[in-house]
């Protein structure tokens, strides 16, 4: 989780992203900025995140998304 928290803080280090739950429904995070995380989650954790899983819901929180890292490296 700790290198999620520091690739989220890179995109946007004004943003407690350890309790924002609206990451995507209050805009915080735009177009661009998800594509900048996918690329560093699949160079940080080896994981390939297909567009399928490119849903709000993936990418609300900073929970969601390990829980997403989570779930593609089983």
């Amino acid at each position: 989780m700790e290198t999620l928290l520091e690739i989220l803080k890179g995109l946007h280090p004004e943003v407690d992203f350890e309790s924002e739950d609206g990451l995507i429904e209050n805009m915080i995070l735009d177009s661009f900025d998800i594509v900048t995380l996918v690329a560093e989650i699949s160079d940080k954790f080896d994981v390939e995140i297909l567009a399928e899983h490119l849903i709000p819901e993936n990418f609300n929180s900073a929970e969601a998304i390990y829980n997403l890292i989570q779930e593609l490296e089983d």
